[in-house]
């Protein structure tokens, strides 16, 4: 019995040691592949990824390894805990106006700037193929000499290329956009989709691809 009672007295004790000894890993660990790589991901030139298309990416690429979710991620950041990463790094977050009713009479003669959306290829509205994109503009400020961000979003693979604008009058987007077609290649450009805000004016003049505009509003 005295051996008994000291070898259960000893598992005891060795088992409440160990058990002190193991704490729960953190996000940070368990998804070390995934923060390890995104860094690496978010600063590459040209910039390809957001931290939304990156998440989305990873997830497809590696089902395996553990990832964060975006606003995880962005959490993160804002707390410090991801220390190779900045919001300075990070392309700001769009601001999506709310429409509102009472404005709609001030919309209904808004010119057409080109193709509408309507017109577009049923493929693309299926998202059955790569090459078409929609594009967009983040804003820090409501002036058009003020820098800006132009984001093109592939609707398939989620892909996101963002270029930065040093205004974002009408030609400085048509260049713009014009210069990206040229670097990546015309025919990963099947299809461009933007809205009918004025910036966009003159991207009916440019070559290379099919720019369609959304409903006026």
């Amino acid at each position: 019995r005295s051996y008994q009672g000291y070898f259960a007295e000893r598992g005891a004790a060795y088992y409440r040691e160990q058990r002190a000894k193991c704490h729960p890993k953190g996000l940070l660990q368990r998804a070390a592949v995934f923060f390890k790589s995104l860094p690496k991901a978010l600063k590459a030139k040209p910039r390809v990824f957001s931290v939304d298309t990156y998440v989305h990416y990873f997830k497809a690429h590696y089902p395996g390894f553990p990832c964060p979710s975006t606003a995880t991620v962005y959490r993160y950041i804002e707390a410090g805990k991801l220390p190779e990463l900045h919001n300075y790094d990070l392309p700001m977050k769009l601001r999506r106006r709310v429409k509102r009713p009472n404005h709609r009479h001030a919309r209904l003669n808004k010119k057409r700037l080109g193709q509408s959306i309507e017109d577009r290829p049923a493929v693309v509205r299926k998202r059955q193929e790569l090459g078409h994109w929609e594009g967009d503009l983040v804003k820090a400020k409501r002036v058009e000499s003020e820098p800006a961000l132009m984001t093109l979003t592939e609707r398939v693979s989620r892909m996101e290329i963002i270029v930065k604008l040093p205004d974002y009058r009408a030609e400085t987007c048509r260049q713009a956009l014009q210069d990206t077609i040229d670097d990546y290649g015309a025919e990963n450009f099947r299809t461009i989709t933007f809205d009918n805000g004025s910036e966009f004016a003159s991207l009916n003049q440019v070559q290379g691809t099919e720019i369609y505009f959304a409903h006026p509003y």
